[in-house]
C-alpha cells in the first residue's frame, strides 16, 4: 500500500458509491456536529455582550436563549418540509434558484459559501479556545494549533463520507454525553438547593456593572450574537444525497435528533449559568476561561470529569468544522453545474468526493484563521449573517414551491410554515446585520456582492466559450493545406532530430529557426547543417527544409522567435503555422527546474499572443 493510500485510503470505483452512503448514526456527526457544538460558544457569544451588566447579566441569558430556541424550532419545521420536497438535496442555493430566480440563487450561494468558510474557522478556533481555557500556557500557540487541526480535518475528509462519519461518531457522542451529564447533574443539584446551588469551585467574580439596565439595542446585539448557535441547521437538507435509502426519511430523522439535542444543550447551559451566577469573561482577560469551562468547574470541580469534558469539547469543536467540509464541496458542485464556478468543482476524486471543494475550503479557512489570529471572538461578528440570509431565501423559495403545487394536499399549510420561517429568519437577518455591522459584519456584507460578481464573471466566460465552441455544421473540408512547420532549434541533438523527423511527416514546408548570438562558442547550426541534415534529405529526395538564422546582438532568444512566427503567420493568410517545440521529459519532478525554461516560456507566449492559425505541438524526449 502506498503512502497516499495509507493516509487518504485506496481509490473507490464508481460502483462502490452505494457503500459510501451513511445512516442516521453517522449522519449526526457528519452534518450535525457544527450545530451541536454551537452550544459551546453560542450562549457565551451572547453572554459576552452582557458583561457590562455585571452579575445581573446572568439573569437575562435564559430569556435570550429561549427566544433563539423558538426561532430554531421554526427553522426546524421549515427544513423538514424542505427535505421532503427536495429528496435529492435541497440546499438554499437549489431552492432559491428554482423558485426565486437566478439572482436569489446566487445571493444564497454567496452567503452559504462565506458561512461555510467561517463555520470551519469558528469551529476550529473555538476548539482551540477550549484547550487554552484548560491549559492557559498554550494560549500563545493558538494559531499553530488551529492550522494543525485544519490539516488533520482536511486529511480525514479526503478519505470520504463513510470513513469521516465513522471517525467522528465517538467524539460526537462523547461531547453530547458529557454535556448532558453536566446539565443533568447541575439541574439536579439546583432543584435540591431550591434554585441556589453551591459551586464546587467558585466562578471568577463578575466584572463591575457599568450599565444598570438591559436596553433595546444591547438586547438586540445579545440576541444577534447568540444566534451563532443556529448555524449548521441547513447542513442536513444540503447533504440529503449522502444518506442511504430512504434518503428523505433518514435525513429528517437525523435533523430531528440534532435539533432535539441542541435545544437541551442550549437551554441547559443558559439555565445553569443563571443558577450558578456565571458570567462571561473578556476574551483578552488574563487567565481567560470559556463559560463552559467555568460551568463544569462549578458543577464538578477540576477533577477527572472536568478534563474529560474539556477534552471532548476541544475535540468536538475542532471537528465541528467537518460540517463545512461535508457541505461546501456539494454546494460548490451545484454552483459549478450552472457554470458559476470553475468546472473542476464538479469532478469527483479517488474517494468519490468532490475533492477540489475540500482543497478550496481548506485554503480559504487557513487564510481566515491567519488573518484573525485564530481568536473566536474576532470571528463571531462575521458569523451567522450568511446562514440567516440563506435560511430566509430557502424558506421564501419553499413558499413559491408550495404555491406551484396546486394538486398537493395541505400546500397552503406547508406554505404558511415556510412563510412564517422566512419572515422570522428575515427579521433576524436584519437584526444580526445591524447589531454586528460595526463589529465586523460589514466585511461579510461586502464579501457577498463581491463573490456574486466573481460568479457572474465565471458564468459569462463559460457562456462565451459555449457560444464560440458550438458547431452543428458538417466537417469542413474546404481549403485544406499542409501547415507551415516551424522548428526552433538551438543545436543538433537527439531531441531536435526527433522534431525534424516528425516535421518531415507533417509538411513539405519546414522552417528551422536558429537564433544566433555573438556569445555562441561555435559557429551555430549552419556549420553542421549541410552534413547532418541536408545530406540525408537530399539522398532520400525529400523536400528541403529552410534554415532561418536570426542574429541576436543582445542575446535575446524568445523575442526574435516570437516576432518571426507572428510575421510568418501574417504573411501567409489562410494557412496554419505548426510550431514544434522539442522538450526534455525528466524522470524526477525536481529536475524540471534544470531544463526547458525557454520552451515553457515560448509555449506560454504562443498561447497568449497566438491565434486560431498557430498550433503548438510538443515533441517530448524521455530521459
Amino acid at each position: 500500500m502506498s503512502l497516499t493510500d495509507s493516509i487518504i485510503g485506496k481509490p473507490l470505483a464508481t460502483s462502490e458509491e452505494r457503500a459510501e452512503h451513511v445512516g442516521v448514526a453517522a449522519g449526526i456527526p457528519i452534518f450535525g456536529l457544527d450545530a451541536l457544538t454551537s452550544a459551546a460558544y453560542g450562549p457565551e457569544a451572547a453572554m459576552t455582550l452582557l458583561i457590562p451588566l455585571g452579575l445581573a447579566g446572568a439573569n437575562y441569558i435564559v430569556p435570550v436563549i429561549s427566544a433563539i430556541l423558538i426561532l430554531l424550532i421554526i427553522v426546524f419545521f421549515s427544513y423538514r418540509q424542505t427535505i421532503a420536497a427536495y429528496p435529492n438535496g435541497g440546499g438554499s442555493y437549489t431552492v432559491a434558484s428554482e423558485n426565486l430566480g437566478e439572482g436569489a440563487g446566487l445571493l444564497a450561494a454567496a452567503a452559504l459559501m462565506i458561512d461555510y468558510i467561517l463555520t470551519a474557522a469558528v469551529g476550529i478556533s473555538a476548539g482551540v479556545t477550549a484547550l487554552t481555557s484548560a491549559v492557559p500556557s498554550l494560549a500563545p500557540h493558538t494559531l499553530a494549533f488551529c492550522l494543525l487541526i485544519l490539516t488533520i480535518l482536511a486529511l480525514v475528509n479526503m478519505r470520504g463520507v463513510k470513513d469521516t462519519g465513522t471517525a467522528f461518531i465517538v467524539p460526537t457522542f462523547l461531547f453530547v454525553g458529557t454535556l448532558l451529564i453536566l446539565i443533568g447533574v447541575g439541574v439536579y443539584r439546583t432543584i435540591l438547593s431550591h434554585g441556589h446551588p453551591i459551586p464546587v469551585m467558585a466562578p471568577p467574580p463578575a466584572m463591575p456593572a457599568v450599565v444598570k439596565y438591559l436596553g433595546l439595542w444591547l438586547l438586540l446585539k445579545t440576541f444577534a450574537s447568540g444566534c451563532a448557535a443556529m448555524t449548521g441547521v441547513e447542513a442536513v437538507s444540503n447533504g440529503v444525497m449522502a444518506f442511504g435509502e430512504p434518503r428523505a426519511k433518514k435525513a429528517q430523522s437525523t435533523l430531528t435528533i440534532i435539533i432535539a439535542i441542541l435545544i437541551v444543550l442550549l437551554f441547559g447551559i443558559a439555565y445553569l449559568s443563571r443558577a450558578y451566577g456565571i458570567t462571561a469573561m473578556e476574551p483578552t482577560a488574563n487567565q481567560y476561561q470559556s463559560v463552559l469551562s467555568i460551568l463544569t468547574s462549578a458543577v464538578f470541580g477540576r477533577g477527572w470529569f472536568y478534563y474529560l469534558t474539556s477534552a471532548s469539547v476541544l475535540v468536538a469543536l475542532s471537528l465541528s468544522a467537518n460540517t463545512a467540509f461535508a457541505d461546501f464541496p456539494r454546494l460548490a458542485r451545484a454552483i459549478a453545474l450552472h457554470d458559476y464556478l470553475p468546472h473542476v468543482f464538479i469532478l469527483r476524486g479517488r474517494r468519490l468526493l468532490y475533492s477540489h471543494g475540500v482543497y478550496a475550503l481548506t485554503g480559504f479557512t487557513a487564510v481566515i484563521l491567519i488573518l484573525f489570529g485564530g481568536v473566536t471572538d474576532r470571528l463571531i461578528p462575521l458569523y451567522a449573517i450568511g446562514a440567516f440570509l440563506a435560511f430566509t431565501l430557502s424558506q421564501a423559495g419553499m413558499v413559491v414551491h408550495w404555491m406551484k403545487m396546486e394538486k398537493h394536499n395541505g400546500r397552503l399549510w406547508h406554505a404558511f410554515v415556510n412563510g412564517f420561517g422566512a419572515v422570522a429568519t428575515g427579521v433576524t437577518t436584519i437584526v444580526v446585520l445591524l447589531a454586528k455591522f460595526a463589529a465586523g459584519a460589514w466585511v461579510t456584507a461586502l464579501l457577498v456582492p463581491a463573490l456574486i460578481g466573481i460568479m457572474w464573471v465565471v458564468k459569462r466566460h463559460y457562456s462565451r466559450v459555449k457560444r464560440e465552441m458550438a458547431d452543428r455544421t458538417p466537417l469542413n473540408l474546404v481549403n485544406l493545406q499542409e501547415p507551415i512547420v516551424v522548428i526552433p532549434m538551438a543545436r543538433w541533438d537527439r531531441i531536435t532530430e526527433k522534431a525534424m523527423r516528425f516535421g518531415l511527416l507533417l509538411s513539405k514546408d519546414i522552417k528551422v529557426v536558429h537564433v544566433h548570438s555573438d556569445d555562441d562558442e561555435d559557429g551555430g547550426l549552419a556549420e553542421i547543417w549541410d552534413d547532418l541534415v541536408m545530406a540525408p534529405i537530399n539522398k532520400e529526395g525529400l523536400q528541403k527544409p529552410e534554415l532561418v538564422t536570426i542574429p541576436s546582438s543582445y542575446r535575446f532568444i524568445i523575442n526574435p522567435l516570437m516576432d518571426y512566427i507572428l510575421e510568418l503567420e501574417e504573411k501567409n493568410p489562410g494557412r496554419k503555422v505548426a510550431v514544434l517545440l522539442p522538450e526534455l521529459v525528466v524522470r524526477h519532478w525536481w529536475e524540471n527546474a534544470l531544463h526547458n525554461q525557454r520552451v515553457q516560456l515560448l509555449k506560454l507566449l504562443l498561447l497568449v499572443k497566438g491565434n486560431q492559425r498557430i498550433v503548438v505541438v510538443n515533441i517530448p524526449w524521455y530521459l
